[in-house]
């Protein structure tokens, strides 16, 4: 299963430019509000650095990419359609944008950091809007969507409790289906310091308090603060940061990630995503106003902030917030290959605290059943299937079939 990261905000911050530098695809980009009216689907990419090295091999990646030494591994970005105030009740595309925002495992929200978006989603001089409002809007709203599914299921919840029913139980029978599990309801509920109060005697604040957390625990989020670029956007990064303490905010060129992506596509550049800089291939082939970009791109962004963000988002996204690890298994723990001799052939993203048993179950549901053990290719030692991995582990699972063999 590949991890899913959807990206939220408003219309007209960019969404789909930093869609499509992610994914290299070209969904619709314009001015007027709804651009995306259904989701964009796309493969982009988290960067790890890869272990081919520290082996002293040459890999041969079958599900993923391995360039000048970073392991480029898949993932499902998911460009959801823009948001405005009253989505939760289906203004705008709301309903839709909902349905689709629960199949993400995570969230981007994208935010334009310029001030050129005002409150309905129009574009506007920059400086005029409020991005640090923009966000406020769509949290709430995510909350506010989050609180009508409990309200509709009030009838349910009390009739369930009445049954002597776990509260968590309960919550997950009817919101499963956007993502919510029993784990993350009970870690809401210590959060909102509701685990030993009565649902039937939660006052509106209590219940809106643990909506929230509910809505945090289980989709994490962070916030781009996109066009950086642009004229008031670093004054406006700095009171988003203010304001969203508790978020990790990125500061984000979309346009200019796309622009070197593409400018790498044609030729033109060397350009590995995330990197903080590029190297001029063919300037010959490129005109006056693509030369003047990219050196726009180098001092104004790359110069300033290191990256364009896109993929320190991506990453961020995945090994911070998400907390997963990038595991290598294998079949042979000497050659480091698969049955077909590939080395080093595949990568999965495993979520936090999962076991070699769990990896086992990625792999192949078979190798699941007969799993016996793992070995750790680097030292050599037998692992208990118990055993929880870390991040850029290479592990040989051991089944009872392959030691027959």
């Amino acid at each position: 299963m590949r991890v899913k990261i959807g990206l939220i905000g408003k219309t007209n911050t960019g969404k789909t430019t930093f869609f499509n530098s992610a994914t290299l695809q070209s969904a619709e980009i314009s001015t007027y509000p709804f651009t995306t009216k259904t989701p964009n689907l796309g493969i982009a990419h988290v960067v790890t650095l890869c272990v081919h090295k520290e082996f002293g091999v040459k890999d041969n990646p079958q599900n993923s990419i391995c360039d000048d030494g970073w392991r480029f591994i898949p993932i499902e970005l998911i460009d959801l359609p823009g948001l405005i105030r009253g989505a939760w009740m289906g203004k705008g595309l709301g309903n839709q944008f909902l349905s689709v925002a629960a199949q993400s495992d995570a969230l981007i929200h994208v935010v334009d950091a310029s001030g050129s978006v005002d409150a309905e989603g129009r574009i506007c001089e920059p400086g005029t809007g409020d991005p640090v409002a923009d966000i406020g809007d769509i949290e709430e709203e995510l909350v506010m969507w989050y609180m009508k599914l409990i309200l509709t299921n009030q009838d349910r919840i009390e009739r369930d409790l009445k049954r002597n029913m776990d509260l968590p139980t309960i919550i997950n029978n009817f919101m499963q289906g956007v993502g919510v599990t029993k784990e993350h309801v009970a870690v809401a509920l210590e959060k909102s310091g509701l685990a030993e109060k009565d649902f039937r005697n939660w006052s509106e604040e209590e219940l809106k308090n643990f909506t929230w957390t509910l809505r945090d625990v289980s989709k994490p989020t962070l916030i781009v603060a996109n066009k950086m670029d642009l004229p008031y956007a670093e004054e406006n990064f700095e009171r988003i940061r203010e304001a969203y303490s508790d978020m990790i905010v990125i500061p984000t060129s979309a346009e200019a990630e796309l622009t070197l992506r593409r400018a790498e596509q044609k030729g033109y550049i060397k350009y590995i995503p995330g990197e903080e800089r590029f190297r001029v291939i063919d300037s010959s082939k490129m005109t006056d106003r693509q030369k003047w970009a990219l050196n726009f791109i180098r001092k104004s962004i790359l110069s300033k902030y290191l990256h364009t963000g896109v993929q320190f988002a991506l990453n961020v996204a995945v090994f911070k917030l998400l907390r997963m690890s990038a595991v290598y298994p294998v079949y042979d723990p000497k050659s480091l290959t698969d049955k077909n001799g590939n080395v080093l052939p595949d990568v999965h993203l495993m979520p936090y605290g999962a076991t070699i048993a769990d990896l086992a179950r990625e792999v192949h549901t078979e190798l699941a059943k007969g799993l016996l053990y793992g070995i750790d290719c680097r030292d050599g030692l037998r692992l208990p299937i118990t055993y929880k991995l870390k991040d850029r582990d290479v592990i040989s699972l051991v089944s009872a079939s392959s030691k027959k063999k």
